[in-house]
């Protein structure tokens, strides 16, 4: 069966914390800017963001030669999406492997 830790009559926004891994600052011009559990959602957003703008500048100055990486890393955002937007599915708040961390540092 599924473990729940909040409370049964507790709903989740969970499509807007969903929008949060697609566009990241749409949540937070609605009414859910002010669910904790779609601002989790918005900070993993964020930093994904920031992890493929990342991943970009440096796959524009990869040599022709390391064109492979460059896909390898774009393929490692795309998943790290797909598993946020699964969490955010599913009602938890896991942080995204690797990067996850580093969204506690947002503060809105």
């Amino acid at each position: 069966m599924e473990e729940n830790n909040q409370k049964p009559t507790q709903q989740k926004n969970t499509g807007m914390a969903i929008i949060a891994y697609l566009i990241f600052f749409i949540p937070l011009l609605t009414d859910a800017k002010n669910d904790p559990f779609v601002k989790y959602h918005v900070k993993q957003g964020l930093t994904l963001l920031i992890a493929g703008v990342i991943v970009g500048i440096l796959s524009s100055f990869l040599p022709w030669s390391l064109y492979r990486i460059s896909q390898l890393l774009n393929l490692f955002v795309f998943v790290l999406m797909i598993i946020g937007i699964m969490n955010a599915s599913k009602g938890e708040e896991k942080p995204l492997p690797i990067i996850g961390k580093f969204a506690d540092n947002f503060k809105f």
